[in-house]
């Protein structure tokens, strides 16, 4: 090891303990309850305790993973919207910080206090607004937008992420419940790379994948200790926000860790829906059996339950009302990603019908099938493992060539892991090809704007993750 290489761990490990002596002895004490772990590109943490608590955890652990998320979310924003970071935490802290319940409020408070304590200075605001920031830049933007002098071009709007099915009866091997998840994102914010077992003094316990400072999902692909499961895809081509409601991120954390059972987590959703981050929701529950979609757009509402079938998630609306009345999406037009997916979905349902499991679900996050091209060797931004960076997207009208978005990671879970509080995840892309930025960036030079921002992610197997795990 080079000397110049071991004095820099040497200075870290110092400033570190130089921290650390600072801190009270009931810090000291929360501290002692929570840890962290890195496993193929992903980091555990475990937080346990009262919302102060739990949360000065998550800042302290995950301090500068939480500064470099926000660095590179306000990087992006400024480059979609013009606007700087501190405009949006300006004009969106008017109806988004009084819409945040006490607790939400309180642990947000304490990642703050936690990155303070570790050096890495921060506010209460800007936590509120990068834990909002989808459906602030994504949903509530465009509205404003469309508003300013001449109306604005928007390129901040809502993404079509992820595809994902849920299965149980006749469909599954064993007849229980089995759900799988892919996460399609932009490259530049490939950062959902945090797994959290969170243990509140009240509520449920959540094992989830999400973002460092955030205190919901993101993906809301979450195991809990009631039982349920679930996933979300957003509902393509959607418009519509309002100021009035819940923020959805303070809805879908209060749904995991509050709700007992999917009547219960879907009665939360819907409780002062605002439009944002407008999903369906995939949801299981492992004693029971049962499956269910919900789907929520601002006006209309969608919801879908059985003990005997599937749902499948790939961006497009269910709900007629939904797709007719909120989406300006073609459902039928191939060239599209969501609609490729969606019916790329229901083929393999129909060709796995009683052969669905744990194996099989990662086996089908990896698909690359090209329905409108029909090529199942390359790399494309159609399959359920999407590659835009790969993807000239010829004739795909209003899609960006080789735009670095797609498939990030992938994960599963079946009935015997969610009893144990347990799923399997591969962080990086559900086939394993790595992704190299640097190469990227010099192939693509249009993209130059994203350097410094946008970051490799190296092939990585399939780990399985599990409550209460240690190093």
């Amino acid at each position: 090891m080079k000397p110049r290489f071991i004095a820099a761990i040497l200075l870290g490990l110092l400033t570190q303990a130089c921290i650390a002596t600072g801190l009270s002895p009931e810090q000291q004490a929360w501290l002692a309850k929570a840890h962290r772990h890195e496993k193929a590109g992903w980091t555990y943490l475990h937080i346990e305790g009262a919302p102060r608590e739990r949360g000065f955890q998550h800042g302290y652990l995950m301090a500068r993973e939480i500064a470099e998320a926000m660095r590179v979310t306000a990087a992006q924003w400024e480059h979609d919207s013009s606007f700087d970071w501190a405009w949006l935490v300006k004009h969106t802290k008017g109806f988004i910080n009084p819409a945040v319940d006490p607790e939400n409020r309180t642990e947000m408070q304490g990642i703050a206090e936690g990155m303070q304590a570790a050096g890495v200075a921060t506010t209460l605001d800007d936590i509120i607004a990068f834990n909002a920031s989808i459906e602030t830049t994504g949903y509530w933007w465009p509205e404003v937008a469309k508003k300013l002098d001449g109306g604005a071009t928007v390129v901040t709007a809502p993404k079509e992420a992820c595809s994902s099915f849920i299965a149980t009866g006749s469909m599954t091997r064993d007849g229980g419940v089995v759900l799988a998840h892919n996460m399609m994102w932009d490259y530049t914010e490939a950062y959902f790379n945090v797994i959290i077992d969170l243990v509140p003094a009240k509520g449920h316990r959540i094992l989830m994948q999400t973002v460092p400072g955030w205190i919901h999902s993101g993906t809301d692909f979450f195991v809990t200790d009631a039982g349920l499961v679930g996933s979300e895809t957003t509902i393509g081509g959607f418009h519509g926000f309002t100021e009035k409601g819940i923020p959805e991120f303070i809805r879908v954390r209060r749904a995991m860790q509050d709700a007992g059972t999917i009547d219960e987590w879907c009665a939360i959703m819907k409780q002062g829906n605002n439009g944002g981050y407008a999903n369906a929701w995939l949801l299981g529950d492992v004693n029971t059996k049962e499956i269910a979609r919900l789907e929520l757009g601002l006006k209309y509402t969608g919801f879908e339950r059985t003990k005997n079938g599937y749902f499948v998630g790939s961006n497009i609306a269910e709900n007629l009302k939904i797709l007719r009345l909120e989406t300006d999406t073609n459902d039928v037009d191939i060239r599209l990603s969501s609609v490729a997916r969606r019916v790329r979905w229901k083929q393999l349902m129909k060709e796995n019908a009683g052969k669905i499991d744990l194996a099989k679900a990662m086996e089908l996050e990896a698909d690359c099938h090209d329905l409108c091209y029909l090529t199942t060797d390359k790399p494309n931004g159609r399959a359920l493992d999407s590659h835009g960076e790969a993807d000239p997207q010829l004739g795909n009208a209003g899609h960006t060539p080789f735009y670095p978005s797609g498939t990030i990671d992938a994960k599963a879970v079946d009935t015997a892991m969610a009893k144990r509080m347990s799923f399997a995840a591969r962080w990086g892309s559900a086939d394993g090809v790595e992704f190299d930025a640097n190469k990227f960036l010099l192939d693509h030079p249009q993209f130059d704007w994203m350097t410094g921002v946008l970051k490799s992610r190296p092939a990585q197997p399939w780990v399985d993750f599990t409550a209460g795990e240690q190093n």
